[in-house]
């Protein structure tokens, strides 16, 4: 049978947006339901500033709680070197850093050039490489704004291909192509993971699409055929950038999971016991923006014919 990966990252990417802070009790619970619904692989902090992100005080505390649990992957986000120093010393194994592909972007949401934040990545990499952790912590890396740019427009994708390379070279682990902003389509999403994929054979490549436009499923599916078998989601569809016009949000983790078990891509999600999750989230944030069709309509009644038929076409 095969498998597909969705890293939930709503506690990071779902939350840097929210006006409300989620108490740590209620973090350590959604952990705790997201791994007894089936994901081994959660995004649950980024080790940033305090000040600018209120929501992740915590994140020595949560990334901590996230480590006891021996079924799961924890990774956190990092901005920059000082992100990644605290990130090293929380224990976690899986680190994530995001660069963007638009110098616009860059200098918008980073306040440095793109150049300035691969250099920045390379510091990275040669701080976790002093500390011997090189065979125990992997880096991965996001090009945010890969496919378009709210502030530039168009993003070529030699662009892309090139920070790729450079990120491989420093050593990422894993390169995730990012649609921030929402402006990825279907085509556009084969022809980048098409070409990329020659050129990092032993990289994993995995995709973060935005539903602003309403093509975030489409492009998971565009994504799908091309080879990648790993995306994030987040819960609710939360999440979103300030610079996204629009913005909806992540593409919603329960219309993704529906997508690729109906595709005959094995997740190991209990998609009920999610649905009961988003239930206690959306109660935990009254006052955001959830989304999601799978929530609203429930699953077809023939929904487990459908997956078995799948499975037997892609087995």
């Amino acid at each position: 049978m095969k498998c597909a990966v969705i890293r939930e990252v709503g506690l990071r990417d779902g939350l840097q947006m929210v006006a409300a802070k989620l108490s740590t009790q209620h973090k350590l619970e959604w952990i705790d339901d997201a791994v007894a619904a089936g994901f081994h692989e959660i995004e649950v902090t980024s080790f940033v500033p305090h000040r600018t992100f209120p929501n992740f005080a915590d994140a020595t505390e949560v990334a901590d709680a996230a480590l006891k649990i021996p079924e799961l992957t924890p990774s956190a986000l990092v901005l920059n070197l000082r992100g990644a120093q605290d990130a090293f010393r929380s224990g976690l194994r899986r680190v994530s850093y995001v660069i963007s592909a638009s110098e616009a972007h860059s200098r918008a949401n980073a306040r440095r050039t793109t150049d300035e934040a691969l250099l920045e990545f390379g510091h990275i990499v040669a701080l976790r490489d002093e500390l011997g952790l090189e065979d125990d912590v992997a880096l991965s890396c996001g090009i945010a704004t890969a496919f378009g740019c709210s502030l530039q427009g168009d993003v070529p994708l030699d662009r892309v291909i090139e920070i790729s390379v450079q990120l491989a070279r420093f050593g990422a682990s894993e390169i995730m192509l990012a649609d921030t902003v929402g402006y990825a389509f279907p085509g556009q999403v084969e022809r980048a993971f098409d070409t990329l994929q020659p050129r990092l054979p032993e990289v994993a490549l995995s995709a973060h699409f935005h539903d602003t436009r309403g093509l975030g499923l489409a492009n998971v599916a565009a994504a799908l055929r091309t080879g990648i078998r790993r995306f994030d989601a987040s819960i609710g569809g939360l999440g979103g950038c300030p610079y996204a016009p629009g913005a909806t949000g992540n593409v919603n983790v329960e219309d993704a999971v529906f997508l690729l078990e109906s595709e005959g891509f094995a997740t190991g999600i209990d998609i009920d016991r999610l649905l009961e999750l988003r239930r206690k989230v959306e109660s935990w944030l009254p006052y955001e923006r959830f989304s999601g069709s799978i929530a609203r309509a429930g699953l077809p009644i023939n929904a487990s014919v459908l997956k078995e038929q799948a499975q037997r076409d892609t087995a």
